[in-house]
């Protein structure tokens, strides 16, 4: 599909994985912000994914941005065209109506832990890391990490990861609430799509649970919870809302098959 961004078939139905492959280190550009961007559009657009696995090759996720491609001429130094590219592809990839999943083994810092922060898990391997190491270089996170990582983890331990540029390893990310699990590395991707398999045999609703999170983070309570409604009300549409209260009434709770319509 892409030089760098590609889309693969499971063994899984209703499961892809979005492959970043840029040698060395999965570095990331203004190009493979856009890979990801058409990646996304392509599976938003397609019903018969329900699930998506994002993940890196060898030990990198994505060691973060392309710093080579940094500004550093006299004048005015502008990163806007590196940074509005991968911002724009994480609202992508956040807002996909499919449950999304990133598979982390090795170094996701920077740029490439705030593409895992986009969706909406994280796995990862015992040799994982996470960071924002950016204020090492005198800069700060811009791709959504002073935001997204606020609020995973909370305001205290985001300011001191942002103020630091430290580290974090698999077990400090799993306690702090960064990653939802840790496996062997050399199981981290089966895991994620195994997880990925469960989301997709779900119903339709899921989508509606999913953009009224979404959309509900940033307004106040009052609004939040009429979006809340207007999802409620969305998922009552579905014919597995159908399904889910029938098998329900004649055969009591967890014993649905959705269809995922």
């Amino acid at each position: 599909m892409g030089e760098f961004v590609n889309i693969e078939a499971t063994d899984h139905d209703g499961v892809v994985i979005i492959k970043l492959d840029r040698p060395k280190a999965n570095a990331l550009n203004a190009q493979v912000g856009n890979e990801l961007i058409e990646a996304a559009t392509e599976i938003e657009g397609r019903s018969d994914i329900r699930a998506v696995v994002l993940t890196g090759v060898d030990k990198f996720f994505a060691a973060g941005a392309d710093i080579a491609a940094f500004p550093v001429n006299e004048g005015h130094r502008d990163p806007s065209g590196m940074v509005d590219a991968l911002n724009d592809a994480n609202f992508k990839l956040e807002n996909l109506p499919q449950i999304t999943i990133s598979a982390v083994r090795g170094f996701a810092l920077g740029g490439g832990c705030e593409l895992s922060m986009a969706t909406d898990f994280r796995v990862c391997g015992e040799s994982a890391n996470f960071g924002q190491p950016e204020i090492l270089l005198g800069i700060i996170p811009g791709a959504g990490g002073t935001q997204r990582l606020t609020r995973l983890v909370g305001v205290t331990k985001a300011k001191e990861l942002g103020y630091t540029g430290r580290m974090v390893k698999a077990d400090e990310a799993l306690e702090i609430g960064l990653v939802s699990a840790v496996f062997p590395d050399d199981e981290v991707l089966d895991k994620a799509v195994e997880m990925a398999a469960q989301y997709a045999k779900g119903p339709a609703a899921l989508s509606n649970v999913k953009k009224a999170i979404q959309d509900g983070l940033h307004v106040s309570i009052e609004e939040a919870i009429a979006i809340e409604k207007r999802e409620f009300v969305a998922s009552f549409q579905t014919d597995d809302a159908v399904i889910g209260i029938k098998s329900f009434l004649e055969h009591g709770p967890g014993k649905a098959e959705f269809t995922g319509n």
